[in-house]
């Protein structure tokens, strides 16, 4: 597998928290609490690795070997709070990126999240924790799911005779990301067997299922240090083109050993989409 040699100055070493493959497939239940006794919870052990700085090399990462690609867009968006100027400006923007990367024709926002590293504001605004444990976020059943749910079963039939993806935009809205950063895993580097399905059941829904990823001293880490408003990640969580390179690309929030002082929680928002190809 050939990766960039580029010298990175940024390279660091960081815990990142996966997944322990007991042998036994982890369940959880959501928002049900009189199954809870039922659920198995999955274990998790802290691994020490080296994360690359991604900057250096930016240039030669590509959505469909590595995963990922590190873009600078300048953003129109003045409060990504205002949920109607998020739909009216930032969806087209995302939708012009991903369009722009990956050669897709068409492009369906499925949701998006708004993260808050401060806990009394996320609770204020009704947002979510950064996600600290290495993770893939569909599997084949929940894509497909997913993609009936978004665009209806005629159209979803037809779509899945074609090939189909689920990128996801992200980005940080308020200042420089110094404390919780990203780390995104080459999507090649990581082993079939590192995939660990578990299983989400809900009381109303149907049962939903991630990939959590094990440990494999083969992961080829990356982040991109005081990611910035103007710049982005995307990167491909789902791809139905089983020829590709990348399909999946795992990623996690981690933490910095040295962040600056008096650093300001992190704020972001992660935008997943369907990417159809005609």
């Amino acid at each position: 597998m050939q990766l960039p040699t580029k010298q990175q100055s940024d390279t660091i070493r960081a815990r990142l928290n996966y997944i322990v493959d007991t042998g036994i497939p982890p369940v959880q239940y959501i928002d049900w609490p009189e199954m809870v006794e039922k659920a198995i919870p999955p274990q998790y052990q802290l691994h020490e690795v080296t994360i690359r700085d991604g900057r250096p090399p930016r240039d030669r990462f590509r959505l469909d070997t590595h995963g990922f690609v590190f873009v600078d867009q300048e953003t129109q968006v003045k409060d990504f709070a205002d949920q109607d100027e998020v739909k009216r400006i930032y969806e087209p923007e995302v939708h012009a990126l991903i369009k722009r990367y990956s050669g897709a024709s068409k492009v369906v926002v499925i949701n998006q999240w708004i993260r808050l590293g401060d806990e009394a504001r996320r609770i204020a605004a009704g947002a979510r924790p950064p996600v600290k444990r290495v993770h893939s976020d569909y599997t084949e059943n929940t894509a497909r799911w997913w993609l009936r749910e978004i665009v209806g079963d005629a159209e979803a039939e037809h779509r899945m005779k074609k090939r189909f993806a689920i990128i996801q935009v992200w980005r940080p809205i308020r200042g420089d990301v110094m404390v919780d950063p990203l780390a995104i895993c080459d999507a090649r580097s990581i082993p079939p067997e590192c995939f660990i399905l578990v299983e989400r059941r809900y009381p109303y829904r149907r049962t939903g299922e991630v990939y959590q990823i094990a440990y494999h001293p083969s992961h080829v880490w990356f982040w991109f240090p005081r990611m910035t408003r103007n710049e982005a990640l995307v990167f491909k969580v789902f791809e139905s083109d089983e020829s590709k390179p990348a399909r999946r690309t795992p990623h996690t929030a981690f933490d910095h050993s040295a962040p600056p002082v008096n650093a300001p929680p992190r704020e972001s928002i992660e935008t997943r989409t369907f990417a159809f190809f005609d």
